[in-house]
């Protein structure tokens, strides 16, 4: 009986772990400003493609596309760099990173790939996508931009 309850408690354990590993490895908490790899960002292009036919807006989305156009930047009230992403669908995105609470991108070019987690706006044009910063009172969702392998939140 002693070596029948071991080797369940053995298998019980070893569950436990590989399903705490895979939990681990699988689960990525946005709260805290992690980023997904550029396949999955890729496909969480998905959700903003969603929010805008569905003109939904106030909705924490991830993804990737191409600079198109780098706009001067926004200096009335918070500092905002400003850009125009182009995704894979072709739906283009208004990104508004406030760098009164994150680091500015400064060697941003057209062409460039930049992943983003942050707020995305509706508008007819595309959308807008904020909170691309973290949130120094912790009211919001951390969100950020990835350029060039670095992080920007």
């Amino acid at each position: 009986m002693n070596k029948l309850l071991s080797k369940r408690t053995i298998q019980y354990v070893t569950l436990a772990l590989v399903l705490g590993l895979a939990l681990y490895n699988g689960v990525q908490d946005t709260s805290i400003g992690t980023w997904a790899d550029s396949e999955q960002s890729l496909t969480n292009n998905a959700q903003v493609n969603s929010a805008y036919e569905s003109r939904q807006s106030d909705v924490q989305v991830n993804g990737v596309g191409q600079v198109v156009k780098v706009l001067p930047d926004d200096n009335k009230g918070s500092r905002h760099q400003k850009m125009i992403l182009k995704t894979s669908s072709g739906l283009r995105l208004l990104i508004a990173h406030n760098i009164d609470l994150a680091p500015r991108i400064g060697n941003i070019r057209e062409g460039d790939s930049v992943e983003f987690y942050g707020e995305y706006e509706w508008n007819e044009k595309g959308g807008v996508i904020h909170w691309t910063h973290h949130d120094p009172v912790g009211r919001h969702i951390h969100g950020w931009l990835k350029h060039q392998g670095e992080i920007y939140q």
